[in-house]
């Protein structure tokens, strides 16, 4: 049976999950904080972050919450991570008895929080859960077969969201894992900015398989420390968003660390990207968890190092390969 979805985030990440749910009958109304952004995909039928797509006629965007959220049996967050507890605690009176899905990766800063704990103490009453994989917007518009992880504690969850989104381009595997699933994508983009600036320094492919192998241990290493299960980062939410998110120029992540790489600053970098660059606003969030689960993460050391502290990014490839001698873990 078709669904009324409501979708926070008018984004690339936001218009192609409408775009998939919309192909398959729901009705989707996308909020937007841009009048200008909902303007063009109202009138236009077109997004300005995914130019070559067409946008059915079964998505209305919207700019108030009242409107976007009421008559819906689902909400998907899909807003920067940065965004999140501010815009659920803007729309959060609307909310009767929908399942909320959060569709973004990445962590609070303030409080270390991954999304799903800000949620839940925003939201108590709600059956939450979080969509993550390996998963460019570009290509999921398109329909390029692709596969996700829904993570919840309730399994209504897991089972809706696999009927509603599964069918011949988009599968979808469910887990209970929702704090290893949540830190596979809120990491990896940290470890894909590193994997820029390795090809903005135009190291070789022997550099760039040890920072993803050795990277993707510290994202591990983190994850159990944090309560994930150590099996769920070596599947889609972690090693498989790795990945992709590393090889990709569909990656903003991987876009802003090539640019890192050849010498710019941060600010330089946002503005040529001029999209949200979580790893970016992760970076230090992550530095900080390490510390406080007492994990040994010298990549993250070294990004926070360059980015904060005017390390060239040379001498952290220099200081990561002159480091003690150790056995692989």
């Amino acid at each position: 049976m078709n669904k009324n979805i409501s979708i926070i985030g008018s984004g690339s990440w936001g218009v192609a999950l409408g775009i998939h749910l919309a192909k398959l009958g729901n009705n989707i109304k996308i909020w937007s904080y841009k009048q200008e952004e909902a303007d063009m995909i109202n009138n236009e039928r077109k997004c300005m972050f995914l130019p070559d797509v067409y946008i059915p006629s079964n998505i209305n965007c919207k700019t108030d919450f009242k409107s976007a959220i009421e008559g819906t049996e689902m909400i998907l967050i899909v807003t920067p991570s940065k965004a999140v507890r501010e815009t659920v605690c803007k729309f959060k009176k609307y909310v009767t008895n929908q399942q909320i899905i959060i569709c973004s990766k990445g962590f609070e800063k303030e409080t270390l929080y991954t999304l799903n704990q800000v949620v839940e103490e925003e939201l108590p009453n709600s059956k939450i859960g979080g969509l993550s994989g390996p998963s460019h917007a570009e290509e999921v518009s398109m329909g390029v077969p692709t596969a996700l992880v829904i993570a919840s504690k309730h399994q209504e969850v897991l089972d809706n969201v696999q009927n509603v989104f599964m069918n011949e381009v988009l599968r979808i595997y469910t887990s209970n894992d929702i704090k290893g699933a949540e830190l596979g994508g809120a990491l990896k983009n940290i470890i894909a900015f590193c994997a820029g600036t390795i090809t903005g320094l135009e190291l070789g492919d022997n550099t760039f398989a040890a920072l993803l192998t050795r990277g993707l241990s510290e994202m591990a290493k983190l994850s159990v420390k944090m309560g994930g299960n150590p099996k769920t980062i070596y599947g889609l939410t972690g090693l498989g968003d790795l990945i992709v998110t590393c090889l990709s120029n569909h990656s903003r992540n991987r876009r802003a660390g090539i640019l890192i790489g050849q010498g710019k600053t941060i600010e330089e970098a946002k503005e040529e990207i001029g999209m949200t660059i979580e790893a970016i606003d992760n970076i230090e969030i992550a530095y900080e968890l390490s510390k406080k689960y007492n994990v040994e993460m010298p990549i993250v050391n070294s990004i926070y190092n360059i980015l904060y502290n005017n390390l060239d990014p040379r001498e952290a490839v220099f200081q990561l390969m002159t480091r003690n001698g150790k056995q692989e873990d």
